[in-house]
């Protein structure tokens, strides 16, 4: 990668490029930590009965994230990809301290909510820096890499955790994950990264990222942007609700599925593997996806992910058994998560 001379492409970046692939697998461990036990500290330590008052974190969450991620891309544009991606594991750096130390579950959803600032700031700006220097003939490949990295990463933190708190309890230990994550991945983003603004300016300039047969995009508002992704563009509008819906199911299996596993009677390590399927199944996948969603489109695929999704959550409530519920737990993944852009 040289700054002064940009070049498109993932080879010529290569070092960079497999630099933010490694920092966004350290992203991905911040949530993974959470998957296998979070809920299951709300029912056990806190007793808290209501499972609509255990998985409140996810709320707190998903909106900190959602409000995040709106203005990601605006403030790496404004400030650079770099800025936002430090602030993030700033932001992150004591969610695993809060997590340990927490008296009441007031703690775990204060926690979350920096929690989703960060993984909004910091997944946000991987994926914006690793578009940046592929170009528009790999974009596919780029977000399936960065897919790969951070939910493989979201699987093996899952089982880990698990396993520890199996070993020496549900707290503390599972969350020194997090505190080895967030400090190598801030000293990694800090020292190491470099900025990828001029890149998008070097594909601008030779129309590289406008439509075929039509002349560079025009520059548009937030506002303009927001109306037009939400409702006002058929297509944009569907490529959203396709991610609402995404995320929707993601939340139930993260917040849910670890209290259904347990009511089910598997143990700790078993619902760690369970746990860590789901994700490690979407993050494997998405190498070939990625890939595939260059040459094919994203359009099929996306609307059979959803279809996959809908026949995993059947099964996953509807059967019983461990080795099934290993089935069930992969069939969600494979083609919806990370390609609705």
């Amino acid at each position: 990668m040289n700054a002064k001379n940009p070049r498109l492409g993932i080879r010529p970046n290569l070092p960079q490029f497999s630099l933010l692939v490694l920092i966004n697998a350290f992203v991905g461990a911040m949530v993974g930590m959470e998957r296998s036990v979070l809920p299951l500290i709300g029912e056990r330590e806190f007793d808290i009965t209501s499972h609509a008052a255990i998985v409140s974190f996810l709320i707190t969450f998903g909106l900190a994230k959602a409000i995040s991620n709106l203005f990601a891309g605006r403030l790496a544009d404004r400030i650079g990809r770099k800025k936002v991606l430090v602030t993030g594991w700033l932001v992150g750096i004591p969610v695993p301290f809060v997590l340990m130390g927490a008296e009441s579950w007031s703690w775990i959803l204060a926690a979350n909510i920096l929690l989703g600032i960060s993984q909004g700031l910091c997944w946000s700006a991987t994926v914006i820096m690793k578009i940046d220097l592929a170009g528009p003939k790999q974009r596919g490949l780029a977000a399936g890499l960065n897919e790969f990295a951070g939910y493989v990463a979201v699987a093996v933190a899952a089982y880990a955790s698990a396993v520890i708190a199996a070993n020496f309890g549900l707290r503390p230990f599972p969350f020194y994950l997090g505190v080895a994550a967030s400090v190598a991945g801030l000293l990694l983003s800090a020292l190491f990264v470099r900025e990828t603004r001029d890149f998008p300016r070097l594909e601008s300039g030779a129309d590289a990222i406008a439509p075929e047969g039509h002349g560079p995009l025009p520059q548009s508002s937030f506002h303009e942007l927001f109306i037009r992704t939400s409702w006002k563009d058929k297509n944009l509008f569907s490529c959203c609700q396709a991610g609402l819906v995404n995320n929707l199911n993601d939340g139930m299996a993260w917040g849910l599925f670890p209290l259904f596993f347990s009511s089910l009677g598997f143990d700790l390590r078993e619902i760690g593997i369970l746990a860590a399927v789901y994700p490690g199944v979407w993050g494997i996948s998405q190498v070939l996806t990625g890939i595939l969603s260059d040459k094919a489109g994203r359009k099929w695929m996306i609307a059979a992910g959803l279809w996959l999704q809908a026949c995993g959550i059947w099964m996953a409530i509807s059967v019983r058994g461990f080795s099934l519920e290993i089935i069930a737990a992969a069939l969600p993944r494979r083609l919806s998560g990370g390609h609705q852009p």
